[in-house]
């Protein structure tokens, strides 16, 4: 069991995987490689050659200078003035222009072959500052190359160069003397009649060649001054005296395996064989180049969906048949916006092949620096989501927990608006209440000052006046003594009207009715809700992400440089996302928590066991209003009983009153007589009824309890009020509860919202939008379809085998034969046609599990072969399946 187990974990893939081999490639350092020699053996000649067969930059003084001034970079410009001037480029220029371009990003990718390092000019540094420079390298040489050769054969090589004056090429000796021609045919007479045939051709080549030159350039030709015997004798003592000890000791440091010793008098293209040679036996790798994918027919590629693009560009610029461009797991992503932290399809026009896979970058800029070095680009763990996400949900929807383990994640931080807007909620709250406080002091002051001259209106001496003459009219004593006092009053009025009138005038904001009408309106403001408008929440959230972009750009090795925040918090309406699409602040990733199932069931419980005892004290209030309002009713009803049998029992004495009543009528009186006795009947019916309750009242009271009372006694004694307890609620119970319409109704609002919001954000193509059901799921199980979303673009894809396939696979065929018909022997035209089927097979780039069905292999662990015709394509590879729904699980 323990060995099935150990076999279960290991996977059925190929132990040269390609991805680990092209990790493993990209974290390699390039070839460095440095030519070193005595002065003209051919250093810069076998370096150049060297650079473009191991694709490797070359490095030289020269062209170095010329690289920056064609590029007009900041050195070049100098260069560029210095010479204008007539002045020659400083030794300290030109070193700080090598070693900037051994820092390069393109050295950094493809290795450099360094020629003219170090310098016998000591202008600057001297030789031993100048290999200590070489042995701190950031990109140290990995290959030292020593071309020997003797001072006489040297001096006397150097003597013997010519130039050509227009395109300043360098010819040797034996190219443009006839003398050392004609020597060079005596000796190869000399080695034999065996390579008869071939000297032959090369003496016709060489005579046809060198009647051209010799024509047209010998009489052109000059010898430099640097080539004149005595300067080339000068320069190579001067070579042994300042530079060949320390470059004997830098050799004698390095390892032998790493030290590659060549003769100087051979040929320049036996050097480059010898080299070449010896890093093909040490299995170094060459620089790998990056291929433009073009094609004459540009726009075929015009509107092409992403299957039918790579299509069409894995046939571009093919290395041989049957090895077409694959598919990257960035698809059509750009690699560089990426690392910067940015998702963005990129250009069909610029589109390129590294490593045998096919990547579409999104602009020139980004085209040039992946051209120059792809690594930090694909290094792992990119490709990876930059994480740009916004997370909406109801409340108790655990929106803020998912923005949490998002984050955690993914090494980011999660930004909720709320507390980020909490700033500007203050300051505007604070000018609201300043405005408010302004506007209300003016209308205060103005509406006191109303009431003040109301009231001097009502208090007019006319009234008082009024009220004088009409008490003149008693003409007594009493009414001098009013008049006195009246005028005493019109006086005290006069005095106040003065005082009010002195007072309005006066009235400030000190005025206490004017304070107590401010701060009345001041809490008020400070109550009110504060509506800021969305530029203002995407300036804050502009801001924010900003200064995380600074802290948390290292927040794991190779992470891209935007991204790492997660939203939370953040409005729901169509404004705010315009607002954010405006300042360019949209996310990769929308993510809504929502609970349609059972009608928000899930958060509805997840809101009372939030607020448990609160939820729990309004229930019980509810229960007891309810209990109360029916011990109210019954009362109600038991008090109506007891009036209807009050009345019962009235109408009953009114009955028999009335039937005594009728008696007395029967009796004929004369009218006067009959009058004073209906008087006294009347008093005495009414002393009789008198008497009658004052009789009957004992008895009243007695049967009042003998009828209710009695009732009621035994009310309380079998029904005794019921103790109110808190109903166990089951899942399903929450929809019905009253307490639960609020967060129904902003669970049905949320749900509006989005709806509005969702159809605004498809018109953003690049945002994901994930939509998940909460009931009965857990945070992990959410965060997992989350990330599974986010991480979807960046995988590999399988397809079914389909017709354009095998189109494919049929001119990688015909390619394939006539390819090989013409370095090889013609194939026998008789073969069956079950051959042919059996050789396309074996032809054809199978996965791991061959011809036998992986699914079976790996869940049954049994050998089942597949059949073609249920094929599917994965990474370029074909798989054949055993049943139609082992293919669709693959």
């Amino acid at each position: 069991m323990a060995s099935q187990g150990e076999k279960q974990a290991q996977p059925f893939t190929d132990i040269f995987d390609e991805d680990e081999a092209e990790k493993s490639f990209l974290l390699s350092k390039p070839t460095c490689l440095i030519v070193l020699g005595k002065p003209g053996s051919g250093k810069k000649t076998l370096a150049r050659k060297l650079a473009q067969i191991w694709k490797c930059i070359y490095i030289e003084a020269l062209e170095v200078i010329e690289m920056n001034i064609r590029e007009e970079t900041e050195y070049g410009l100098k260069c560029q003035e210095l010479l204008f001037k007539g002045q020659s480029i400083s030794e300290e220029l030109v070193t700080e222009m090598i070693l900037k371009k051994i820092e390069s990003p393109e050295a950094a990718h493809f290795g450099y072959v360094l020629s003219g390092l170090p310098s016998l000019s000591e202008e600057y540094m001297t030789v031993s500052q100048q290999i200590e420079k070489i042995k701190h390298l950031k990109l140290k040489p990995d290959f030292l190359v020593n071309i020997k050769c003797s001072d006489y054969d040297l001096c006397q090589r150097i003597s013997g160069q010519r130039q050509h004056p227009d395109s300043g090429q360098v010819y040797q000796r034996n190219q443009w003397d006839p003398k050392v021609n004609e020597k060079q045919k005596k000796n190869s007479e000399q080695h034999g009649e065996e390579n008869e045939e071939e000297v032959e051709e090369q003496e016709e080549e060489e005579a046809a060649e060198d009647s051209l030159k010799m024509s047209e350039i010998l009489h052109q030709l000059v010898q430099r001054p640097e080539d004149f015997l005595e300067n080339a004798e000068e320069r190579v003592g001067m070579y042994k005296d300042i530079m060949l000890r320390s470059l004997e000791d830098l050799m004698a440091e390095q390892d032998s395996q790493y030290l590659i010793e060549l003769d100087g008098n051979q040929q320049p293209d036996e050097l480059l064989a010898s080299v070449v040679v010896r890093l093909q036996s040490m299995g170094v790798p060459n620089g790998a180049p990056v291929t433009r994918l073009q094609s004459q027919q540009e726009e075929m590629l015009e509107g092409l969906e992403n299957d039918e693009l790579f299509r069409v560009l894995s046939s571009f610029k093919q290395i041989a048949p049957r090895y077409r461009w694959r598919r990257s797991r960035w698809g059509q992503a750009c690699p560089v916006a990426l690392k910067e932290g940015d998702i963005v399809m990129g250009d069909p026009e610029l589109a390129v092949s590294f490593l045998g896979k096919m990547y579409v970058l999104s602009s020139p800029e980004a085209l040039k620096k992946f051209m120059l070095n792809p690594r930090p680009y694909l290094l792992p763990p990119m490709p990876i989501p930059p994480c740009k996400v916004l997370v909406f949900g109801p409340p108790f929807s655990g929106r803020t927990t998912i923005c949490n383990l998002i984050a955690n994640k993914y090494k980011g931080k999660v930004l909720d608006m709320t507390e980020l807007i909490q700033l500007h909620i203050e300051e505007s709250r604070e000018q609201n209440i300043e405005q408010v406080r302004r506007d209300t002091v003016e209308k205060a002051i103005t509406a006191v000052k109303n009431r003040l001259e109301l009231e001097k209106q009502l208090k007019e001496p006319g009234d008082l006046k009024e009220l004088s003459s009409v008490k003149e009219a008693d003409g007594s004593e009493e009414t001098t003594k009013m008049r006195e006092e009246i005028n005493l009053e019109e006086e005290s009025s006069e005095v106040k009207s003065d005082i009010i009138q002195e007072g309005m005038s006066e009235i400030t904001a000190d005025h206490p009715e004017v304070q107590a009408m401010v701060e009345a309106a001041v809490k008020s403001a400070s109550e009110s809700e504060v509506i800021l408008s969305p530029e203002i929440y995407a300036e804050t959230l502009e801001r924010a992400i900003a200064e995380l972009t600074k802290k948390n750009k290292d927040r794991f090795p190779g992470a891209p440089e935007k991204g790492g925040w997660v939203v939370d918090n953040y409005p729901l309406s169509e404004d705010h996302w315009s607002a954010l699409s405006e300042k360019g602040l949209l996310p990769d990733t929308v993510v809504c928590l929502k609970d349609t199932e059972k009608d928000g069931g899930c958060i509805l419980r997840r809101t009372y066991l939030a607020n448990k005892d609160e939820i729990n004290s309004k229930i019980l209030r509810r229960l007891e209003d309810e209990a109360l309002e029916k011990k109210e009713a019954a009362a109600r009803r038991e008090m109506q009983e007891v009036l209807t049998l009050e009345e019962e029992q009235q109408s009953q004495e009114a009955a028999e009153e009335k039937g005594e009543k009728f008696e007395d009528n029967d009796e004929q009186l004369p009218p006067e007589t009959e009058h004073v006795s209906q008087e006294q009947s009347g008093d005495s019916a009414g002393y009789k009824e008198e008497s009658n309750r004052s009789e009957h009242a004992p008895l009243e009271e007695e049967q009042i309890p003998s009828t209710q009372p009695e009732q009621s006694t035994t009310s309380l004694v079998t029904e005794p009020e019921p103790e109110i307890v808190l109903p166990e609620f089951e899942e399903d119970d929450f929809l019905d509860i009253p307490e639960m319409e609020i967060i129904k109704r902003m669970i049905d609002l949320f749900m509006n919202d989005w709806q509005i919001v969702e159809s605004e954000i498809k018109h953003s193509s690049q945002v994901q939008v994930v939509v998940l059901e909460i009931a009965e799921q857990t945070p992990e199980s959410l965060l997992n379809q989350i990330v599974l979303v986010m991480e979807e673009p960046f995988k590999y894809h399988g397809w079914e085998l389909s017709a354009e396939d095998l189109d494919e696979e049929a001119e990688d065929l015909v390619a394939e034969v006539e390819a090989e018909e013409e370095n090889e022997i013609a194939e026998e035209e008789n073969e069956d046609e079950e051959d042919e089927e059996k050789a396309k097979e074996k032809k054809r780039h199978m996965g791991d599990a061959k011809h036998f069905c992986p699914v079976s292999l790996k869940e049954n662990y049994v050998l089942y072969p597949g059949l073609s015709e249920l094929a599917a394509k994965y990474q370029e590879k074909i798989y054949y399946f055993s049943n139609p729904e082992y293919r669709e699980k693959f």
